[in-house]
């Protein structure tokens, strides 16, 4: 369906291997797929307009990067239609794993069906779903959280965490493991300091929550390597390198500065990471715990 939204430019198709070696078994968390809207229908009210980003050339990109496995995560142009997801988790199923976005009221019956096909989370989309600054649905949320618990899910927020400075109270007895996508998603122009980035790092050293190290061009309109960031990722590796993950946000939608290489991304993340025992940690073992490869 046409609307206003602007359409994205299409990832690079060319993605080089990075320059430090990925160790087997290594995981992209983070990503996209975006099919062909007559047989995927775009929501009316999306905030873009993707290009298509087939499970093909996703492989495509894990394969140049030495990266063995992969999690693809609901977009928002979808809704809570996750078909392309689903399909596209069916292409590779011991490869892939899904996050969903789902109703509040979900039924048991539709999490198995979920999880018989490689689902193993949901997103919550806190930027549009704020109730206020600094509030979040936490009713629904617990509610929803509830029902995931008995299949070893975990609830991943797209949220700016600077907007809610008392984080880990709101979510201290929350019934599941928390993701926080994108760093926390504070600009780099606001800094580390922020009440709810520290709240972020107390639930992080709680045990109670992972950050992905995904998407530093969204914090920053800096160019590649995106220097301004540096901080934030500083700061999550020296207080919790054991909730960590990394993800490529490929295709990279909607993103304000030049496409970058997936290869040049993830040198970002090794400059980040430059431990080879922190960087195995992160991406092997920490994603095949929480998704359960």
């Amino acid at each position: 369906m046409a609307n206003d939204s602007p359409t994205c430019a299409a990832h690079n198709p060319n993605p080089r291997p990075p320059k430090v070696a990925t160790p087997a078994g290594a995981c992209d968390v983070h990503a996209h797929v975006c099919g062909t809207p007559a047989r995927y229908p775009l929501i009316p009210n999306r905030l873009y307009t993707p290009p298509i980003a087939a499970p093909a050339d996703y492989r495509h990109m894990l394969d140049a990067l030495g990266l063995e496995r992969g999690v693809l995560v609901q977009p928002s142009i979808y809704g809570t239609d996750n078909r392309a997801m689903l399909d596209a988790l069916g292409t590779d199923p011991k490869r892939l794993r899904g996050v969903a976005v789902v109703p509040f009221d979900i039924s048991a019956s539709e999490i198995e069906t979920l999880h018989a096909a490689g689902v193993r989370g949901v997103r919550a989309n806190i930027v549009d779903l704020q109730d206020g600054q600094g509030v979040l649905p936490l009713d629904a949320l617990r509610a929803l959280a509830e029902r995931i618990r008995p299949f070893g899910w975990h609830v991943e927020f797209l949220m700016h965490v600077d907007e809610f400075p008392d984080l880990d109270r709101q979510l201290a007895r929350f019934p599941v493991d928390v993701v926080f996508g994108h760093l926390g998603y504070v600009s780099a122009n606001k800094g580390i300091g922020t009440a709810g980035f520290a709240a972020m790092l107390r639930l992080l050293q709680d045990g109670k929550a992972w950050v992905k190290l995904t998407a530093p061009y969204r914090l920053t309109l800096a160019a590649m390597p995106y220097r301004d960031t540096d901080s934030s990722a500083q700061a999550l590796v020296d207080a919790a390198p054991d909730r960590l993950l990394w993800g490529s946000d490929w295709p990279h939608v909607f993103i304000k500065t030049a496409m970058p290489n997936d290869g040049e991304l993830f040198d970002v993340f090794a400059h980040w990471v430059q431990d080879a025992a922190i960087r195995r940690r992160i991406l092997v073992d920490h994603p095949a715990k929480l998704y359960d490869f």
